[in-house]
Formats: C-alpha cells, sequence, structure tokens
C-alpha cells in the first residue's frame, strides 16, 4: 500500500493515501479523499468526503476534515481544531447545497481548539501561507500570509516566519535568519534562506 494504518482505522473505497503516510486509531478516511505521502493523521481524525491533504501534513487527535476543507503542504492542525463547513446550519435544515470553503494554504499552522469558521457558499475562507493561528483562536475571515492570529474573533497580533518563530521589531527570523519586510500591511521576505534548510 505504500503506507501504514492502524487495524482500528478505516479507510474506505476511493481514499488515495500517498506513500510515508499514517494513521492511526480510530481515524477514517472517507471516499474521494486524497491525502499526501509523509503525513499524519492522528488518533480520532475524520477526514471526507472530498477532502484534498497535501505532502507532509500533520493533523493531530480529535479534527474532523469536513467537505469544502483543503490542506496544502506542510500544514499543522492541533489537537481538536475545528473546522465548520455551513455558516447558518439548523438540524432539520438540508445545508448541503451551501457547504462553505476553506483553503490553508502552504505551511500554516492552527492551534489546539482553536476554529475555523467557512467561507459563505459563494467564497471561501483562506488561511494564507505559514500563517500562525493560536489555540482557542476563532478565525472569522481571510487570514495573510505569515499572520500571527489570536482571540475571539482572531485579530493579527503580530507576524511569525516560515520557521514558525514570533518575529519582533526587526523582522529577522531568530532560527533562520531570513529577513522581513513589512509593505501594504503584508509580510515579504527579502532575504530567503534555502528551502532544504532543516529549520524550513
Amino acid at each position: 500500500m505504500g503506507y501504514w494504518a492502524h487495524e482500528t482505522a478505516v479507510v474506505d473505497d476511493g481514499a488515495e493515501i500517498g506513500e510515508g503516510t499514517k494513521i492511526w486509531h480510530f481515524a477514517h478516511v472517507l471516499p474521494n479523499t486524497t491525502v499526501g505521502r509523509n503525513c499524519s493523521l492522528g488518533q480520532n481524525v475524520m477526514a471526507g468526503p472530498g477532502v484534498t491533504i497535501g505532502d507532509k501534513v500533520k493533523v493531530q487527535n480529535n479534527v474532523s476534515l469536513y467537505k469544502g476543507v483543503t490542506l496544502e503542504d506542510g500544514v499543522f492542525c492541533g489537537p481538536s481544531c475545528v473546522f465548520t463547513n455551513v455558516l447558518t446550519p439548523r438540524g432539520f435544515v438540508e445545508r448541503k447545497a451551501e457547504f462553505g470553503e476553506t483553503i490553508v494554504r502552504r505551511g500554516a499552522t492552527i492551534g489546539a481548539n482553536s476554529t475555523i469558521v467557512c467561507g459563505d457558499p459563494n467564497g471561501k475562507t483562506e488561511l494564507g501561507e505559514y500563517c500562525f493561528i493560536a489555540a482557542g483562536a476563532v478565525v472569522v475571515k481571510d487570514v495573510p500570509p505569515h499572520a500571527l492570529m489570536a482571540g475571539v474573533p482572531a485579530k493579527r497580533i503580530g507576524w511569525v516566519s516560515r520557521a514558525g518563530e514570533v518575529l519582533k521589531s526587526d523582522l529577522v527570523c531568530p532560527r533562520t535568519g531570513e529577513r522581513y519586510a513589512e509593505r501594504d500591511g503584508k509580510l515579504v521576505i527579502i532575504e530567503e534562506k534555502d528551502q532544504d534548510s532543516p529549520h524550513l
């Protein structure tokens, strides 16, 4: 198969799992879901149907990834974080035609017990590359790349580097030495380190 799944995990027909991926106790991967290479799906994770997960993604225990969720390469989902796919749910009203979309871009981190509210049926919620969502935050709108978000509702309280370090006023990553600049309200890399660095 090229991947490993615990004997209590369920991988439905029609799911595609990449080489080197590990699927832990009581996890469930539903049909038409794609999981990339070298991922880890923790205990009680549910993914699908129709979810896309990139390479080197870590989904910690007790996370559900519903239809409409896409995780790009290198995303980290902390324990018990929540994704929604309906803005106005009712148990007695069918909303399947109204599922919203959430795209989590490359390298983003979503902290434990945080909640990502989906976009409306005509749009999507997008978490930018290398953003960092603090534990317990509630995200209700798009997040810029590299933004450090905290609170309810979540607001940007700083910037983080590609290596996940909170940047001080000099905007230099203390782990890698990468240099950044803030331009038009966005963070950009002005001195990039090798992508093969062990810190990236």
